[in-house]
């Protein structure tokens, strides 16, 4: 219940959801005060939810900022990636289609080329009720990985984590029986660090964050191209209100 509720209401955190909602009651409304009201309470929410600034500002307080590579003076045991980052749908499927995140791996991918990591553990399943292997996204990443000349016997996956908390429970398993008690980098999208740290740190394993796939740009945007609306504002605002919820939901749950 917990994963289709994760999956299915975060669809009503979308702002383009509330103003199609407020549009369509002041379409349907026979009240003309409150018609217009609605309309531009709805134009108005339209311009907010757009506006590149506001939501580059909040994100810049969200997201964890990213670790120098030269501050990192020694080498992890494990690199913990997590998934979310593929395209499935994509045919044929004789490689890996890479979605928004790609950093997730391919910062990994560098850390291991540095030697800032020894080996690389990928968690991470599918959507897939039966589990087969090769649906697994952790399955694909590996594949990645050894296409790009990293040893198979560097690569770890798990294959069954449908979210966060499975991710930490999951690869706590595998951490504790194949490399218990050594040091872990954990590495995920910057927005999403504060859940998976607080994820790993209820299940026991200590983990040192990299922030990696930053929605934000360190510069702030000039007047007046910050008062220009921007339609990739929309789904920066549903990242970080998806995101920020879950949090709140897995603090009270007590997973993270």
């Amino acid at each position: 219940m917990f994963f289709f509720l994760s999956k299915t209401l975060y669809y009503f955190l979308m702002p383009i959801t509330w103003v199609m909602a407020i549009l369509l009651w002041a379409l349907f409304t026979k009240k003309s005060q409150r018609k217009r009201r609605l309309l531009r309470m709805g134009v108005f929410l339209l311009w907010f939810f757009s506006n590149p600034l506001i939501i580059n500002q909040l994100l810049l307080a969200w997201e964890k900022p990213p670790t120098p590579l030269t501050s990192i003076h020694q080498t992890y045991d494990v690199g913990i990636v997590l998934t979310g980052i593929t395209n499935s749908a994509k045919k044929p499927q004789d490689r890996v289609y890479f979605a928004r995140g790609a950093d997730r791996i391919t910062q990994a991918l560098l850390l291991y080329r540095m030697g800032k990591i020894k080996k690389i553990l990928i968690t991470g399943g599918s959507f897939d009720p039966k589990q087969r292997l090769e649906r697994a996204e952790s399955y694909w990443l590996k594949k990645f990985l050894i296409d790009a000349k990293v040893p198979a016997e560097d690569i770890v996956i798990e294959t069954k984590a449908r979210n966060t908390r499975e991710n930490a429970l999951f690869s706590k398993t595998i951490l504790e029986k194949q490399f218990p008690r050594q040091s872990y980098l954990l590495i995920t999208s910057a927005f999403h660090i504060r859940r998976a740290m607080g994820c790993f740190q209820k299940a026991g394993i200590q983990t040192t964050p990299f922030s990696v796939d930053f929605y934000t740009q360190d510069k702030g945007l000039l007047l007046p191209f910050s008062l220009i609306p921007a339609e990739v504002a929309f789904n920066k605002w549903y990242i970080l209100m998806h995101e920020v919820v879950g949090y709140i939901v897995y603090k009270t749950l007590g997973y993270a």
